[in-house]
């Protein structure tokens, strides 16, 4: 009972309250009083009983819940309840009830919980064409923990969507367990079956375009009757198909306004085919109406007009041989939306080049119909100029090693100078050239510098390991031991210097060789180089016997003004020679005992390839005389003139999709060679003179053993008994490849060489010539290029074989 002194102040509030509040008051309290006597038995549970936790504490479980005897209830606190025990992830069921005992009158609150058992293990059964890492990597199912069927389902989902992206749309994944005491095991079994066939593409709505015609700008194709028509469904392919090349075949035949409606895919899983249904609607076809050019200020509108694509002259004569063999319908006065768009790209980069970087180009086209129905886009160019930019500073980071002075020899850009796009590109190309750094290098960052529009440029490299030390040994029966110690280091010290010792030796060679290369004499733009070097050679010529060579040689390089790739190089030599042994010792119209000559050479050398050592673009040009004897003196009077030349392209490139990736480039290399000697070369002939066949000998032609292409024609036995009849006063010789530039360290081809040596170069004939061809590979190791190449020698008669060769420090190129 309650106190009576805790009363007492109610009394006397009520005592002192106005009579006229008391029948408010008293009908008050009896409506709580009834409205508590109106609550049902479950609204005030007097206990809570859980039942079905076996790995849950009953504590753990009343406190998720948040339910305890005498609380009131409602359908809301109820709802929470289970929400809040559905939300630990350890029950697969939860159900609330109430039950009240008559005898009694109390009520009971029954909450009876299913529990999730607990994950031991996922394993996956099946894999074949994808991989369990990648499989696995889609199932988001932690081991020790409760499982989810969420989960489990969006797992097998995913699984699913890896195979759909490669085609396999007959996959099925089927998910088994074993359950034993409250723990399970799951198992993801994948049938994989075969890729998805295409039995037909179905072009709908096309009427000026034939299916045929279509079908040759995809990639996807159905299945034929030979064996590589599988017609393997990629829904990559397909998508850049109806995306891309469907898009732009219509396009550039003046079909602007082509419109692709959804696409479907139609397969029969009993089959594993199915047909591509590709819903089109071509719209009509735009003829070039007119063309102005508005905006342009710096450039005359002659200047510009020169890149406009559409001339009124048809296509070339080639151009129309290539349609007439697709078979294609092209209409010489239908707008062409890539010609467009190449030269908007082209007038782009003609103002990116002059320094107007931030110029903008509206290629607009107005669409009008003409009274004769006949569809025409006019074309405009509104060009905004704006202010030219020019280059405020360069910066070059993550050169820890390298001189920067050094790196900055390479750019052609200078601060104050206008931006040049060509320039950029050429000067970034030209670091990766170096070889210091790690490749592909980072694109130049290009920001503005201030409100004028001038722009700062940052080149970042990334230095890596340069120099080599290699060295071995072998012991040979009949050749004794012999080995080899090479130093080689292209960045002495960080400032771009090149040093090289290169020792060689056996009981039958002995080759010494030391060089220094400084690419900026006395920090100037003139490069300078000098070698020594002492040979000694045995039966490399069989008729010459032993031969010991002894010279050195310095060279100076110019750059041509006006040209950042040219070069001019001047250059003197000295060598002697003396011989033991072999007709050489005794033909004294060979050896006269002196055997010295004294050289001065010039060349002059245009070199603007990229991506060094195994080139995908740009051109060499190099042509070079030196002079022996005469006023130098010596007893060798001759003239020596050889000429390169080479061409590379990048055909198209695998991969590559992010900046920093390097794709594998396809290329095609076009070379030729050829020199000729005026005068007598004396005992210098076998260094002087030219000879040819095989690729570490003379001049180089696979297919062929090492001297067997003579003046007088194709000596089979040469390579081991070559004479003085091998050598030659002049020669030509070619090559044609297509190769796959894989790396900058790996590169392999398909050669077709040609080539032949005159005894002298009156006799010069460049279309009497040995042929070969085959397939090579080129590495580039510790050691130095590595090259393996087999090929077939067409011209070795009376029977043509194949020969294959081994190079080592010479990438033929």
């Amino acid at each position: 009972m309650t106190p009576a002194g805790a009363i007492r102040p109610f009394r006397v509030y009520l005592s002192k309250m106005p009579r006229v509040f008391l029948p408010f008051l008293l009908l008050a309290a009896w409506s709580v009083a009834a409205r508590a006597q109106a609550l049902p038995p479950c609204a005030i549970p007097d206990s809570v009983v859980v039942t079905g936790n076996h790995r849950i504490p009953l504590s753990v479980v009343r406190s998720d819940a948040g339910i305890r005897p005498g609380d009131t209830l409602n359908y809301r606190t109820v709802q929470r309840a289970i929400r809040n025990l559905f939300a630990t992830g350890n029950y697969d069921d939860v159900q609330v009830k109430c039950e009240v005992n008559q005898a009694t009158s109390k009520s009971i609150l029954h909450v009876t919980l299913v529990e999730r058992p607990l994950l031991t293990s996922v394993t996956v059964t099946g894999t074949s064409i994808v991989s369990q890492g990648t499989i696995r990597a889609r199932i988001e199912l932690p081991v020790g923990r409760p499982v989810d069927p969420a989960l489990v389902a969006r797992a097998v989902t995913s699984i699913d969507s890896v195979y759909r992206d490669k085609g396999y749309y007959l996959a099925r994944v089927k998910v088994d367990s074993v359950l034993a005491d409250a723990h399970i095991k799951l198992t993801f079994a994948i049938t994989e079956g075969r890729r998805l066939a295409i039995s037909d593409v179905v072009i709908v709505g096309n009427k000026a375009i034939p299916t045929a015609e279509i079908m040759s700008w995809f990639q996807t194709k159905k299945e034929g009757f030979f064996f590589w028509q599988t017609g393997e469904f990629d829904e990559e392919k397909l998508a850049k198909d109806v995306g891309e090349k469907l898009q732009n075949g219509y396009h550039d035949r003046g079909y602007i306004d082509l419109q692709v409606l959804r696409d479907s895919l139609l397969i029969d899983p009993e089959a594993g085919k199915a047909i591509i249904k590709i819903p089109i609607i071509e719209g009509p076809e735009y003829h070039v109406g007119t063309f102005e050019i508005l905006g342009n200020r710096h450039f005359s509108t002659d200047e510009i007009r020169a890149y406009y694509p559409f001339t009124g002259q048809g296509p070339s004569f080639t151009q129309a041989m290539l349609n007439l063999v697709k078979g294609e319908h092209v209409d010489p006065t239908a707008f062409n939306q890539s010609k467009w768009d190449d030269a908007t790209t082209q007038l782009h980069q003609l103002y990116s080049n002059n320094g107007y970087i931030y110029a903008q180009i509206n290629a607009v086209i107005d669409r009008v119909v003409h009274k004769d129905s006949v569809h025409y886009a006019n074309l405009r160019w509104e060009i905004n100029e704006r202010t030219p930019a020019t280059i405020n500073r360069i910066d070059i980071v993550g050169n820890d090693y390298t001189n920067e002075a050094c790196i900055r020899e390479q750019l052609v850009l200078l601060p104050g100078d206008v931006f040049n796009q060509d320039r950029l590109l050429r000067s970034y190309q030209n670091l990766q050239n170096m070889g210091f750094f790690e490749s592909p290098l980072p694109i130049p960052d290009t920001k503005p510098a201030n409100d004028q529009g001038d722009v700062d440029i940052t080149f970042k490299v990334k230095e890596k390991k340069t120099g080599t030390i290699n060295f071995g040994a072998s012991v040979g029966q009949g050749t004794g031991v012999g080995g080899f110690i090479g130093l080689d280091q292209p960045n002495l010290f960080g400032t771009c210097k090149k040093g090289s010792l290169q020792w060689q030796f056996g009981r039958y060679n002995n080759d010494f060789q030391l060089t220094y290369t400084d690419p900026s004499f006395e920090h100037t733009r003139i490069s300078a180089s000098v070698a020594a070097y002492h040979t000694r050679t045995q039966y490399i010529v069989a008729d010459l016997g032993t031969s010991v060579r002894t010279g050195g040689s310095f060279q100076l390089g110019f750059p041509v003004w006006g040209s950042p790739f040219t070069r001019l190089f001047l250059s003197y030599g000295a060598e002697a020679v003396t011989f033991s042994g072999g007709v050489a010792t005794r033909d004294t119209s060979i050896n006269t005992g002196k055997n010295f000559r004294s050289t001065i050479g010039v060349s002059i050398t245009h070199d603007n390839r990229i991506d060094q050592p195994f080139p995908s673009g740009g051109s060499l040009r190099t042509i070079g005389v030196q002079f022996n004897g005469g006023p130098l003196g010596g007893n060798a009077d001759f003239e020596r003139v050889t000429a390169e030349l080479q061409n590379w392209n990048t055909l198209g490139t695998i991969g590559g999709g992010s900046p920093n990736d390097q794709p594998i480039k396809i290329v095609l290399g076009l070379s030729a060679r050829s020199g000729f000697v005026f005068g007598n070369t004396g005992s210098f002939f076998y260094s002087q003179l030219f000879t040819m066949g095989g690729t570490q000998y003379g001049e180089m032609l696979r297919g062929y053993p090492s001297f067997s292409i003579t003046p007088h024609g194709y000596a089979p036995n040469s390579a081991s008994t070559a004479q003085i009849t091998s050598f030659g006063s002049s020669f030509f010789s070619m090559t044609a490849q297509v190769g796959l530039r894989w790396s900058s360290m790996v590169y392999s081809d398909l050669f077709y060489d040609a080539g032949n040596v005159y005894a002298l170069p009156r006799d010069f004939d460049p279309t009497r010539l040995f042929r070969g061809a085959g397939v090579g590979v080129s590495i580039v190791t510790p050691l130095g290029p590595l090259g393996l190449d087999y090929a077939y020698g067409f011209d070795r008669q009376p029977n043509p074989a194949w020969q294959l060769h081994f190079r080592l420090g010479n990438i033929f190129q």
